[in-house]
């Protein structure tokens, strides 16, 4: 029996668990520690292994939730925009045609090793999924096996086997950031030369494949106006409990049963985003589908556990019809979600499995090379069955309007005091479309700083007469270094100017059927002439007829030798293009940010005297 299952599901949001907390939080800090602790010791003195698992497992479930209540509620609002999670479903009429498109359109490539025993496969989705917007519906792609190019099949297997002497297929040793990336490992024999082209090369990659759809979603858009009321639709229904500044809570609930294509699994029928007032999407910082009767729930449950000397089976089996009988009341689903920035309308969303569409297909996928940088002369197609598109790019474009007073303003300040021999100022700016263009001939100019003491009054005074090999400035990174041993007065202001880079970019619109010399489409593919349209200089995106942007599926270079120049390059499109937009980098400008810095004060005691 997994006890844990049910708060492993509560959709705790741990990337975000990070913030320190405020000085109102100090005591529930400090009692969140003493409890730890308190349980640990616990903990030790149970005998049963079987017992001490389960109420660590339960236990410690209960300490995360409480924790990530704790640094979600002390957590600063400051505003963070997100995208709709939604959009790419808007895309489609129906849920059943994302599940098309998701099926459709997933190929393989192969991808070049340093390893003179190692291939790597990437399959390659039409969707990026980022949590807590995953692929939206309950889905499961199984690999099966590999055919290499002498007809031989080699099976999938969970992990490289070190004693197995043959070929392997097997996940990616890069498996954390790369989950479905696989390997096929061929057998290493030491002290034999052995060159991996000669090897047989993997030709195509099997599988199985399997998306549930629901009948439908529906969404509610709520406000203030909306506490305490409930909004329904057929039978789906939401109450919105509270809308706060930064966090919402509501319980929602579907009247029809569920599918029995869904009756046993696990997944999340709803997708709750917010906007702000000026109408963008704020992004999530975590949240809590426990509601407090349920939290008080698992905790009579792990109660019972502590007082138990041994783990039994009837003992299990109690514990799982009490279970069972307490989630049989939960008739709504409840939910408290956190957003960073402040809320001004709510979107609800939720997936109606009172019916459900399953897909199950077979897969043999070609396995196909595509070198960011090719000697062929010859342009390799890739189409592919399905339209997809970018809603990314219209945010990321505004970036080529970029004004030096949103540059300035997009800049954020880190210092590291870690080291006072090597003490850091960092200048960083949010990245948008204007770096992608800014090139490489930057000419920073001087880059001037000064340090200062301060007065009784927390105010800069005097300045600190310094020795040039007492600081750094380095203006292409942003970041300036100094040396504390070589200060004779403590510092405590940084005042100076750092440069900053803005681009000048120049947008055309271009229909694809009249398309300058140096410009060709083939197919779904752009091919540019390198020679007129240099990369550094040059973006292009493309449109289809429904003036959406399309996305694009990957690009390579064709040089003309293996160090000779590049020729052109080839950008793919998921879709056929009508329309190029061209954005051309015509001059580059320095940006001065003056600054005055109050600095961290460092851990001096172990400096050299």
């Amino acid at each position: 029996m997994d006890v844990r299952l049910p708060l492993m599901s509560a959709g705790i949001c741990l990337a975000l668990l990070v913030s320190g907390c405020s000085p109102d939080d100090d005591k529930r800090q400090v009692s969140l520690e003493e409890k730890t602790a308190q349980f640990e010791t616990s903990l030790d003195a149970i005998q049963d292994p079987k017992l001490k698992d389960a109420v660590a497992e339960l236990g410690g479930s209960l300490l995360l939730l409480e924790r990530a209540q704790l640094k979600l509620d002390s957590k600063p609002v400051e505003t963070e925009y997100g995208a709709d999670v939604l959009a790419v479903l808007k895309h489609y009429p129906t849920p059943q045609a994302l599940v098309d498109t998701y099926i459709n359109g997933l190929f393989v490539l192969h991808k070049d090793s340093s390893s003179d025993y190692l291939t790597d496969l990437q399959p390659v989705f039409p969707f990026n999924f980022n949590i807590p917007a995953e692929f939206l519906f309950p889905h499961g792609l199984e690999w099966q096996s590999v055919t290499l190019s002498n007809k031989r099949v080699i099976p999938f297997q969970p992990e490289w086997s070190e004693t197995d002497p043959g070929i392997q297929l097997s996940p990616s040793s890069s498996n954390l950031t790369s989950p479905d990336d696989l390997t096929v490992t061929y057998p290493f024999i030491d002290g034999l030369g052995m060159e991996i082209k000669n090897q047989p090369q993997p030709v195509s990659l099997q599988g199985k494949v399997e998306v549930i759809a629901p009948r439908r979603l529906y969404s509610f858009d709520l406000t203030k106006k909306d506490v305490g009321q409930t909004r329904s639709n057929d039978n789906l229904s939401v109450t919105l409990l509270k809308l706060t500044n930064n966090y919402a809570e509501i319980e929602f609930s579907n009247s029809a049963p569920l599918a029995p294509e869904v009756s046993e699994i696990p997944f999340n029928p709803s997708v709750v985003q917010a906007r702000d007032a000026t109408g963008q999407f704020l992004s999530r910082s975590g949240s809590i589908n426990q509601t407090a009767a349920q939290i008080a729930f698992y905790q009579k449950q792990l109660a019972k556990m502590q007082q138990q000397k041994s783990w039994s089976e009837a003992f299990e089996r109690q514990l799982d019809e009490e279970q069972r009988a307490f989630e049989k009341q939960q008739t709504r689903h409840y939910s408290k979600v956190y957003f960073n920035g402040p809320i001004e309308t709510l979107e609800v969303s939720l997936l109606d499995f009172s019916a459900a569409t399953v897909t199950r297909k077979d897969l043999d996928l070609p396995i196909r090379r595509f070198d960011q940088h090719t000697t062929a002369k010859t342009i390799q197609p890739l189409t592919l069955p399905v339209v997809v598109y970018d809603d990314q790019a219209p945010t990321w474009l505004k970036g080529a309007t970029l004004s030096e007073e949103q540059l300035k303003k997009s800049v954020s300040i880190r210092q590291s005091v870690d080291d006072p021999s090597a003490a850091r100022i960092e200048f960083d700016h949010t990245r948008s479309f204007n770096d992608e263009l800014l090139g490489t001939s930057f000419s920073p100019g001087d880059s001037p700083v000064s340090f200062f003491t301060e007065d009784s009054s927390g105010q800069r005074d005097e300045p600190i007469e310094l020795p040039p090999e007492a600081y750094q400035v380095d203006p292409l990174r942003g970041i300036i270094t100094y040396d504390l041993n070589l200060f004779a007065q403590t510092p405590a202001f940084a005042v100076g100017s750092m440069p900053l880079f803005l681009a000048t970019v120049d947008k055309q619109t271009l229909e694809t059927d009249r398309l300058p010399k140096g410009l060709e489409l083939k197919g779904n593919a752009l091919v540019v002439d390198l020679k007129l349209f240099p990369a550094q200089d040059w973006r292009f995106f493309a449109r289809d007829d429904s003036g959406h942007y399309l996305k694009e599926i990957l690009s390579v270079i064709h040089d003309a030798s293996a160090q000779g120049p590049a020729l052109f390059s080839v950008h793919y499109f998921y879709g056929q293009p009508t329309q190029l937009e061209t954005y051309q980098r015509t001059d580059l400008t320095t940006v001065q940010y003056g600054f005055e810095v109050k600095l961290d004060k460092a851990d001096t005691s172990n400096l050299a005297q």
